[in-house]
């Protein structure tokens, strides 16, 4: 069968690499472009046919990395070394990477004291980990008339933490619930 010749078939290959996009070779339709060489010096600005027969002659690829620059930067080099070693950088930038997690500890304003210190274990554990603490108090029915008991608490509770935790957030009153965020202190390195 034949096609007619007003039918044009393109393949483009775009690679991603984190949120860049680069185009290379022969993707490169611009006149001219500035031309950064393999070792990193400036060739100056040259059509960009000139630059992928340069690039060409070296068996490098031609990249273009600065697509908004009048003329756009182009540079020659290996793209799959540097496919690799962006990959690796972003693997080791995510391996780095810590979430904090914020753990919540809840209460009532008529706690004993060893559960108050159980739960004052608890948290203490939660910031030598690194996280993040709401201590919440939840007061129900006619406990509400007395919210200075669970603002004593928490502030009780706060002090108990002085050692690992500053406290980000004071004791505040929510609706039925009176809360209170402890975050670790950082260690001086």
């Amino acid at each position: 069968m034949r096609v007619p010749s007003c039918i044009r078939v393109f393949i483009l290959e775009v690679f991603h690499i984190g949120k860049l996009e680069h185009q290379l070779n022969e993707e490169i339709r611009d006149k001219e472009v500035r031309l950064i060489g393999a070792d990193g010096a400036q060739l100056g600005i040259m059509s960009s046919a000139d630059a992928q027969r340069l690039a060409y002659e070296k068996d490098l690829d031609l990249v273009k990395i600065a697509p908004n620059a009048t003329p756009p930067v182009c540079k020659i080099m290996d793209y799959g070394k540097f496919r690799f070693e962006q990959m690796k950088k972003e693997k080791e930038a995510k391996k780095n990477q810590r979430v904090v997690e914020i753990k919540e500890v809840r209460m009532s304003p008529n706690i004993d004291t060893n559960d108050f210190n159980v739960k004052l274990k608890n948290a203490q554990k939660f910031l030598k980990d690194g996280n993040r603490v709401k201590v919440t108090v939840r007061f129900r029915g006619r406990e509400m008339a007395h919210t200075s008991i669970g603002e004593v608490l928490l502030k009780q509770f706060g002090e108990q933490c002085a050692e690992i935790a500053t406290v980000e957030k004071n004791p505040k009153l929510d609706g039925r619930l009176m809360t209170m965020f402890l975050s670790p202190k950082t260690a001086a390195k």
